[in-house]
């Protein structure tokens, strides 16, 4: 048996759009949960509001008629000529809050995905983001391998936000010594294992919390052209099941 459910990206509305039950459908076949479905957000830090609210209510509407749970966003709004300021999260945050109270209200509950060149990039950063957004509408994607990019301990914030933890995004990153520009280390993401995070020390954590939610898998690309998404998925899957003892 594989994974038992799926995170979908809002490009699936071009198949599937216009027939969420036939979506619903296909995922029974496979035995899947349509866990969450990444709906984007603010290309920059010059919000159209309306139109972002109407985006993410479309997303929620279609998720409802699929059968899907959670609703993720992000942004690419940070400035790219200074750092994040207050009054940067305290908007972006007001417009998180709108659309939660939308979604919410479709039964679809709405979460912030911590992601490297957001706002919520920095461990600091997605404190304000949270502190700026109300908790009742707005609550938190964990991806524990941007979270420790960022400069974190996932694991700490995994205690940090118990309470407002929607589900969590569940991969590695390596460190690439003077790959980036001008001789700076860059970052990949690799399968489970195969990177920095201190996977043990999160499930530690999740079990300290008692958390009871969903947690993807997940990689953004294959970082070896050798291996096919399936190869690292079994990998990433042997991992938990080998080193952590987890049944998936």
């Amino acid at each position: 048996m594989g994974f038992r459910g799926i995170q979908l990206r809002s490009p699936i509305l071009k198949d599937f759009g216009d027939k969420p039950k036939a979506l619903a459908e296909l995922l029974k076949q496979h035995e899947l949960q349509f866990v969450a479905l990444s709906g984007g957000g603010p290309q920059s830090n010059i919000y159209n509001d309306v139109e972002e609210i109407a985006t993410q209510v479309k997303h929620a509407r279609f998720m409802r008629e699929a059968g899907g749970l959670y609703l993720q966003m992000t942004d690419s709004a940070r400035p790219k000529d200074r750092k994040p300021e207050s009054k940067d999260f305290k908007t972006l945050g007001r417009l998180l809050t709108e659309i939660g109270k939308r979604t919410t209200d479709l039964g679809i509950p709405m979460a912030y995905h911590n992601h490297m060149r957001s706002l919520g990039e920095a461990p600091d950063e997605v404190d304000a983001l949270m502190d700026a957004a109300d908790p009742r509408y707005v609550k938190l994607l964990l991806d524990v391998a941007h979270y420790a990019q960022g400069g974190g301990d996932p694991a700490r914030a995994i205690r940090k936000y118990s309470d407002r933890t929607l589900f969590l995004h569940i991969k590695d990153v390596e460190t690439i010594e003077g790959s980036g520009e001008g001789g700076a280390s860059a970052y990949r993401f690799v399968e489970l294992g195969q990177g920095r995070v201190d996977l043990p020390a999160v499930f530690a954590a999740l079990r300290e919390i008692k958390f009871r939610g969903w947690a993807i898998v997940e990689l953004d690309s294959v970082p070896d052209k050798t291996r096919t998404p399936k190869d690292s998925a079994i990998i990433s899957k042997k991992y938990l099941e080998e080193k952590l003892g987890m049944k998936v």
